[in-house]
């Protein structure tokens, strides 16, 4: 099985043009999660030290279900691109961001990136019981960032998530906030860095048409930083407005890669949306 790994050094992967730098290759990726089919209850915990030990053994294991969720995936993201995922739910967009973020290992095939990759709400990993101005700082530290970058660019982060527009929210504890504010300061803290890749899962849903904006001209900025952005939505608007090509992904497999304007047509043309 293989994590991320470095992109750089490979020799047996060609680019089909040497002027792009490729920041992520996935090689016929395949991801399988191990599903407990047995239910929970008095003794679950018992019961799966000794499905452990008998993996360990060697053993088989009775009712552990295998679900294929990416199959053999192949792609090649370049330097300055913004790539949208569209798929229905369960077409395994969330799972192969997780893969190429490092957080998922693959049954076979090989992921290789450029630079670290960061998905959005895993590096700013924030906690509900801090205020959004220590989240702020527990964000950035975690992205790399210094204390100094974090405290210039704090008034910045809070501006563009919008939270004190109707109130002093920044000062409460981040559990008092609701879903679309906590994603919207994830975003502005994210989006606070330049990144090599950096992966964005359903962010641009949440909030107000004035945010969403925002947003998507910060994604652009982005990649003219020569970063890789990758957006998974079920808003093909956003798609449309921000990405410049886009993966089809259903039941695991990449059915089309291409221009967003061609897949889309492709795609609302066979799904009806």
């Amino acid at each position: 099985m293989a994590v991320a790994d470095d992109i750089r050094g490979i020799s047996d992967i060609r680019t089909p043009d040497d002027a792009r730098v490729p920041t992520v290759i996935a090689d016929d990726v395949h991801i399988v999660y191990r599903v407990n089919g047995a239910s929970g209850g008095k003794g679950s915990a018992t019961a799966a030290l000794s499905r452990m030990l008998k993996r360990d053994r060697g053993e088989q294991t009775r009712g552990v279900r295998k679900v294929h969720a990416v199959r053999g995936v192949s792609f090649t993201a370049y330097r300055g691109e913004a790539i949208g995922l569209i798929g229905t739910n369960g077409s395994g967009k969330s799972t192969l961001l997780r893969a190429i973020a490092g957080l998922l290992p693959t049954e076979s095939g090989k992921v290789y990136t450029d630079g670290q990759p960061s998905l959005l709400g895993v590096n700013a990993a924030l906690m509900g019981d801090l205020t959004g101005e220590r989240n702020v700082i527990l964000g950035g530290l975690a992205m790399g960032m210094s204390k100094e970058e974090i405290h210039e660019r704090y008034q910045g982060i809070v501006d563009f998530s919008g939270i004190n527009e109707k109130g002093d929210f920044i000062t409460l504890p981040m559990r008092t906030y609701s879903s679309g504010m906590g994603a919207r300061l994830r975003f502005a803290i994210a989006a606070a860095k330049d990144h090599d890749v950096l992966m964005i899962d359903e962010a641009l849903a949440t909030g107000d048409r004035k945010f969403q904006i925002r947003s998507e001209e910060r994604i652009r900025e982005l990649r003219k930083h020569a970063g890789t952005v990758f957006l998974v939505s079920h808003s093909l608007g956003s798609i449309r407005d921000t990405c410049d090509r886009v993966l089809w992904l259903e039941k695991g497999e990449l059915l089309m890669d291409g221009p967003t304007a061609e897949v889309l047509k492709v795609y609302e043309r066979e799904t009806g949306k």
